[in-house]
């Protein structure tokens, strides 16, 4: 039986997804991607007895990164990113913040490898760098509970736009046939926007795969 629950959250003016994963059998959870209203998510935190652990975030964009850092101090957490989208997250033309008409710059506090596994909440979680989107673009799996948070890099039928600062096409694919596609087919993604899918939808029907 899965211990893992998902509760997923529609934050910020472009529609983002947050997620709390959260640990059934002991509250423990991590965030990914508050990109805004971090208040809100904190209130929900101390409502449902949760005990949070970190913040993960999938890249730089201030949609994504726009509020980590108010509720990482809310919460007393770190923010984790790969080590590849440091200059994305402080670089505002490069995490795109000037689209909201003020231009931000975030940070993470641990910077990830490729490959690497942490353990958060009871489970243990693989750092994918799936670039394209954006050059530190990564992705989270959790091999025992088949769940994979896939940010801005794979979406329901889509995949992430490469028309922003260090975007490219060819390594966004490529990405997501060498590290998400061999992945069990019947693992559920989460993504950044939009619906849930599953690996197996997606290497069946994803036009750009």
């Amino acid at each position: 039986m899965l211990k893992i629950e998902v509760e997923g959250f529609c934050v910020g003016e472009v529609q983002t997804n947050c997620y709390f994963a959260v640990n059934k059998e002991t509250k423990e959870m991590f965030v990914v991607d508050p990109g805004a209203s971090a208040k809100m998510l904190a209130g929900r935190i101390q409502e449902k007895g949760y005990r949070p652990e970190a913040i993960l975030l999938t890249h730089g964009h201030f949609d994504h990164a726009g509020g980590a850092r108010e509720l990482a101090d809310l919460l007393k957490v770190k923010i984790y990113a790969h080590e590849a989208e440091e200059e994305t997250l402080k670089d505002p033309s490069r995490n795109v913040s000037g689209m909201t008409g003020v231009r931000e710059q975030y940070e993470a506090d641990i910077y990830l490898k490729d490959g690497q596994t942490l353990q958060l909440a009871g489970f243990d979680l693989r750092a994918l760098h799936t670039p394209g989107h954006t050059p530190g673009g990564c992705c989270y799996y959790i091999p025992s509970e088949a769940v994979l948070f896939s940010g801005d890099t794979l979406f329901c039928q889509s995949v992430g736009r490469t028309d922003f600062p260090g975007g490219s096409m060819g390594q966004l694919v490529r990405g997501i046939r060498e590290k998400l596609l061999d992945l069990p087919e019947y693992t559920k993604v989460y993504p950044g926007h939009m619906e849930t899918t599953t690996i197996g939808q997606e290497k069946q029907g994803n036009p750009f795969l």
